[in-house]
């Protein structure tokens, strides 16, 4: 099976750069993205950072749903536990309405945030997390499932009433969300930039407990959420991935500041621990040329039994960041004018 493209896009903020700066630059590579053949665009959702602008993720879905006409366009994801699954479905249901057929709603359960951004978003967050599963069910319910037999909300509809509905996607970098995925007969997605501990362990329980559902997928889907870089040349791929590497440096270490540019990365003055720290990261890092990340996605890929992985490509440059997306395109020989994905 050929390997499904997508973009996963955190709406990066980069030095001396706006946060207004990142949502724009989010919008003109979504409508790239759509021209160049990739089959799902999905935003991520983050609360008080300075990292990344994209606090809320369904606004841009319907923004880029508006201004796209084949990519399918969703979330990694909305984090539920902040919010009223009722609201969440009548969000996604206009999206619908903007974009039918195209629309995915991707599910988290982590914060996106500190906890007490957390606790600002929902003053019950002590308990929302606990109730994710019920969240996810009510949240299908409806959107088209129905609520069962004595629910005190079964009177309450979702609307707008569409004809289509948004795939639905459990995300998460846990057993947790796979085993809820498995349960739901849900595609499911592995956060492995987030972090790749035990990721073949979580995606294989994921596979082995699957239950298909009445209306739902026949076999198990998964996806992996991935950092990978490239240029023309693998030099420049890793010239560029400087950056990032200073950036994950700072997260490692509880700090979430803007993307720091080429050169302040070269400048900073990595102790010997931090240079050891990040070699080992390097070690992995899918970064090079393009043929070299295609092989390397492909094969993280097939280790992970996945048949879609959705790139993540923060770069200071937005110039460089929409090349190499271009790039891994044409080595994936994506094919524009395509039409829209589905989890099968």
């Amino acid at each position: 099976m050929t390997l499904r493209l997508a973009i996963l896009d955190q709406s990066t903020i980069a030095s001396g750069r706006g946060a207004n700066a990142a949502i724009r630059e989010t919008l003109a590579l979504a409508r790239l993205a759509d021209e160049w053949g990739y089959g799902r665009y999905w935003l991520a959702e983050h609360h008080n950072s300075q990292s990344h602008a994209g606090s809320a993720p369904e606004m841009l879905v319907a923004a880029i749903a508006a201004t796209t006409r084949r990519i399918r366009v969703g979330t990694a994801g909305v984090m539920l536990p902040h919010y009223s699954a009722l609201k969440v479905a009548e969000q996604f249901k206009v999206a619908e309405a903007i974009a039918p057929g195209r629309i995915d709603l991707g599910l988290g359960r982590a914060p996106g945030s500190d906890g007490r951004t957390a606790y600002a978003l929902n003053p019950q967050a002590n308990e929302a997390a606990d109730r994710f599963p019920n969240q996810v069910m009510d949240l299908l319910g409806w959107l088209g499932d129905g609520l069962p037999e004595g629910h005190r909300f079964r009177a309450v509809t979702a609307n707008p009433q569409v004809p289509t509905r948004p795939e639905v996607w459990i995300l998460g970098s846990s057993d947790y969300g796979a085993q809820l995925a498995a349960y739901l007969g849900l595609p499911y997605c592995f956060a492995h930039f987030i972090s790749d501990h035990g990721s073949e362990q979580v995606t294989a329980l994921y596979r082995e407990g699957f239950r298909p559902q009445p209306g739902r997928l026949a076999a198990p889907h998964c996806a992996l959420g991935v950092f990978a870089l490239t240029a023309d040349t693998e030099a420049e791929a890793w010239r560029l991935y400087r950056s990032r590497e200073l950036w994950r440096l700072f997260r490692d270490t509880g700090r979430f500041p803007p993307l720091p540019s080429v050169e302040e990365a070269e400048a900073y003055p990595y102790s010997d621990a931090e240079r050891a720290h990040l070699d080992r990261i390097r070690a992995k890092a899918i970064v090079g040329a393009p043929e070299q990340v295609k092989a390397k996605l492909e094969a993280l890929a097939a280790a992970h039994g996945a048949q879609e992985v959705a790139v993540l490509s923060p770069c200071h440059d937005p110039a460089a960041r929409q090349r190499s997306y271009r790039l891994l395109a044409e080595a994936f020989g994506l094919a524009a004018g395509a039409a829209p994905l589905a989890a099968e």
